[in-house]
């Protein structure tokens, strides 16, 4: 089986600095998972999450969303370059 895309990526800071990374399938979720130091319930839910869809239970978006909200639980979550924002 092949990797189990999903879209748009969810970009994460790495170890590197000035370098981030677009996870855009669950073994690529999975394995980022795996190399994150903070581990809450959100990224427990996307741990389980991964394993789900690679049992067909779950699609891949739900597997985004479950990284996006494990990312920002763990204060690893970026912005897609190129977004910007209104204050107003």
């Amino acid at each position: 089986m092949g990797p189990l895309w999903f879209s748009p990526p969810v970009y994460v800071k790495t170890n590197r600095p000035g370098i981030r990374h677009g996870v855009s399938h669950v073994e690529g979720a999975a394995e980022e998972l795996m190399a994150w130091d903070t581990k809450g319930p959100r990224w427990t839910k996307a741990v389980q999450s991964c394993v789900d869809a690679f049992e067909g239970r779950v699609s891949p978006q739900e597997v985004r969303q479950a990284i996006e909200a494990a990312a920002k639980e763990a204060n690893v979550s970026l912005q897609p370059i190129g977004w910007s924002f209104r204050c107003s």
